[in-house]
Order: C-alpha cells, then structure tokens, then sequence
C-alpha cells in the first residue's frame, strides 16, 4: 500500500480529530462511558481518493455483523468492528474462540481513538517538524481516522470465577486496530496498557503502633492533608489528583510540560503485550488477563522514561536499567549472574549458590515444584504497584513526611512495599511469591495484591522503541500515545465466543 504525502494526509485526519475531540473531552470530564454507535459506517468506511478502498466492504461487514462471537455484542462496538471490517485490512477482527464448555462473557470494552489526548509526532503534523514527513504512525489511507477496539471477555472455566471483579478470573483481551502504519526499524512496536488511576484510599480506622496504616487505607492525617490540597477534591473514593482540583483526564489541549494544561490524575498503566502491524496497517493483540499477568512495570524506571519535567534536561533518560531484577535505587541489588538472563538450560553452581536455570522466561509462572517456578520476575503485583503510590503520593504524614523530592519517595517506597511480600530478601517479587494462594505480610493469601480488571478505567496504545525499560515511553505523558478510550461497563455481560478453542489451557 502506497502512502501519502502530508498534504494528503492532513485534511481527512484533522477534521475528524477536531469533530471527536470535544465529545471525548466532555464525555471523560462527565465520567460517562462513550457510548454513541458508528452511524452510518457502511457507507463511510472507504478512503477518499487517491487510496482504493476495500473492494469486499459489504461482504466483509456483514461476515463480522453475524459472527456468533459478535452479533450478541453492544451495538457500538458492533459498529465499531464492523467499520473496522469494511476499511481496507490484511483480516478480519479476531475471532473469539471459548476456553470453556460455555461461551466467553463480554463484560466490558474500550473504544480507542486518536482524539482523547495531546496531539503528538505520531499523530500530527507541526510546521518546521514533520510537516514535510510522513506520519509514521496514524494517518494511512489518505488520512482516513486510526480507531481501534478492544474486547474483555471472561472465560467459565470449572473451578474459575465467574465474576470479573475477582482477580482469580481468567479473563481474554482483544485489541483490534485499524490503520496504524508498521513499524520498520529497531525493532519498535505498539503496545496497549490498560489504566487504573490512583484513587483516595479509605481512613484506616485503627492504624498499626507506630502510625503505619493497613494495606490499601491511609491514616486520618493523611487523610486530612491530601483533602486540604487544592480545591479539596481528594476525598475517599475519589479519583485522587495531584493538586488537589477537580480530575483532568488526559485531552487534546494539553501541554507538556506545563502542570496547568496536562492531566493531574496518576496511572497505574498494565501492560497488554506488543505487536506490529500488518500489510493494510490493522493490527490485532492478544492478551490473557489473570493472576499471572496483572503486574506492573517495575515502578522505579518512571524517572527514567522522560516522561516527567525536568527529567529528560537533567539528562536523566535512559540512565537506569531494571534488566537484572531488584527492588530499585533504594533496595537491593542482585548479582547479575544469578538473577540475569542465562542462555544455558542448567544453572551452575557458584560458591554454594546455583544461578539462574536457563534463559529467564516470567510466563514460567505455575510448576508443581516451586524451584521450577521463575524466581527472576521484573514486574511487580498490580495492588502492591497501588500501594507504593499511595506511599508517595498520600501518605504524606505517615510516610517518610520529611522527603518531599518525588524520585526519593518513589525508589524507598518501592523498596519497602517490595520487601513486606518478598521472603527470601533478595528483592524480587517471584512467581511462587506473588502467586495469589501464597501468605505475605500477616494475610492469608495475596487477593489484595491485584487490581481486578474492571477497575481500569481507560486504555492506551503506544508506540515502543527499544529502550531497556518496560514502563511505558516517556511515562506518565502522553507523548508516545497513538491512541486512548475509556471503559465501557456491560452488564448483565453477554455471549461473545463461537467455537472451540483448540489450546485451551
């Protein structure tokens, strides 16, 4: 497929942006899931000249209109896969097959676009710096807009919940996009993040001896001192804001870095996988969300992203490496030996202590015998990612109420929420570690390590380079957004496999 010059791009691409924006902007303010169905995508689906259109269109929305994996589906995201269907594309939206003797439950999806964040390289043209180039992202097929969906459908496995709000759940993850240009050179790619954001946590009403408060709640003065910030908005339950005003989601008219035109909520992003698109720019992921999976970047690379002012002139980019695991600048710090990434099937032994068994491998999650299991895990539990922010960002009288320096307060409460799960001290949160049936830290199990997935309230797609890191690039902004949507509850949840999957493990 031949691509267009920025002048052809541009019109189609920024009248649409423009039309959307404001509905998004106003629908996320409003707390309201977008809801509003594709009218008329049959019949606007197709690029302008000089790109050639889908010359199966009908034939291709209607396959997916009555595909018993969609057809029970809500309309909007009906429309929105069939929109997707009929624009030119190298397949179809993926077909969901059931993992259980009953079909796959739809209980929430997220629409995405390109209108609901701030304009960047990716998915705009700015005079003097990419108005002569080509968009490398968005903007195929004549500036037709880039729009995506993506589909969380709950698997009734025996012996499994059958309620998303559980984190035991097994839950699938459907992305699918449309026009998103393939990525050519070192080894980039997109990658989806569904978003908690931080919320005010509940007064503990009897702390521990010494001030601490009990997982997932702050003290009373706590309390008290992120209520006084701003406009007073931080209150139980509430979004929490970092200056204290009323939510500002992410939106077209921010400006990083300015504080006052960006959004003041604070992500937690989880990471759906990576993928590259295909021949006609469509791009379909996968992901399995459960109790293996719903854990986060390691929390102390933020600073290193450039994602946060000042950091990037600081020369701070790129200056910190999670490669071998460890519980960050503030924690401990392995041997890379042992805990990196070794080619050989068998570990050695070195002065009485055997190294890492083979390449490291974190889906090595489950084995009957616990040496087996991957004790070299990167990431960290999605609830104990919860817990560090609320560390540095509301516990602000109990918790170190002397460091106000925001990398500070990040790399010690990283290394102390860190150590109350990890038992052999070594820094790493492993696989038997952080398996949800294990004890830690006084509970009987680790349940409240993990967010469940229908408290993510938004949706992301960025567009990766090779860093090093697994946060996000230039996390917490938008910067490296090629598209965003908000969740969009269903329930009663309905039908939304057909057929058998044939590796239903």
């Amino acid at each position: 497929m031949a691509r267009q010059s920025p002048s052809q791009q541009t019109p189609s691409f920024r009248q649409t942006e423009l039309s959307i924006s404001l509905s998004i902007v106003l629908t996320a303010a409003l707390g309201i899931a977008l809801l509003a169905p594709c009218a008329g995508y049959a019949a606007t689906t197709q690029p302008p000249a000089p790109c050639h259109p889908n010359p199966r269109a009908a034939a291709d929305t209607q396959s997916v209109l009555n595909r018993g994996d969609i057809r029970h589906l809500p309309q909007p995201l009906r429309d929105r896969l069939a929109e997707q269907a009929g624009r030119p594309h190298s397949q179809l939206p993926t077909q969901a097959y059931a993992e259980a003797d009953q079909p796959s439950q739809l209980f929430q999806y997220y629409l995405l676009d390109t209108s609901g964040f701030e304009p960047n390289a990716f998915t705009s043209l700015f005079p003097g710096i990419n108005d002569a180039a080509m968009l490398t992202a968005t903007g195929p097929d004549c500036g037709l807009p880039t729009i995506g969906a993506v589909r969380e459908v709950l698997e009734p496995k025996p012996g499994l919940p059958t309620d998303p709000n559980d984190v035991r759940a097994f839950i699938d993850v459907f992305t699918d996009i449309s026009l998103l240009f393939v990525i050519n050179n070192e080894s980039g790619w997109y990658e989806g993040w569904m978003i908690h954001d931080l919320r005010v946590a509940p007064t503990d009403p009897q702390p521990f001896p010494g001030g601490r408060s009990h997982f997932g709640m702050i003290t009373a003065a706590d309390a008290a001192a992120v209520q006084a910030m701003g406009n007073h908005h931080n209150v139980a339950g509430a979004i929490f804001t970092s200056d204290g005003n009323a939510v500002r989601f992410p939106a077209p008219t921010d400006h990083f870095p300015d504080p006052a035109r960006q959004t003041n909520v604070v992500p937690l992003q989880l990471s759906m996988g990576a993928w590259n698109t295909l021949q006609q720019s469509d791009g379909h992921a996968y992901w399995e969300f459960n109790y293996t999976t719903n854990w986060i970047h390691p929390l102390y690379e933020l600073p290193f992203t450039g994602g946060i002012p000042g950091t990037y002139e600081a020369g701070q980019v790129g200056a910190l490496s999670s490669l071998i695991p460890g519980s960050g600048p503030s924690g401990t710090k392995n041997n890379p030996i042992q805990y990196g990434d070794n080619p050989n099937t068998q570990g050695v032994i070195i002065n009485g202590v055997i190294m890492g068994s083979g390449p490291r491998d974190p889906d090595k999650f489950d084995a009957e015998i616990d040496s087996q299991r991957e004790f070299r895990q990167r990431f960290i539990p999605s609830g104990l990612a919860n817990e560090i922010f609320l560390d540095v960002y509301e516990r602000l009288t109990s918790f170190e109420p002397g460091v106000t320096n925001f990398g500070q307060r990040l790399f010690d409460a990283y290394a102390v929420e860190v150590a109350r799960v990890d038992t052999n001290g070594d820094g790493v949160i492993s696989a038997a570690e952080g398996d949800v049936d294990t004890a830690s830290d006084g509970f009987a199990d680790n349940s409240r390590l993990f967010i469940p997935a229908t408290e993510f309230n938004r949706f992301a797609v960025t567009r990766e380079i090779n860093d090093g890191l697994l946060a996000p690039r230039f996390a917490p902004s938008q910067k490296a957004w090629v598209l965003s949507g908000v969740l969009v509850p269903v329930s009663p949840a309905v039908p939304a496999s057909e057929g058998r999957d044939g590796d239903d493990r």
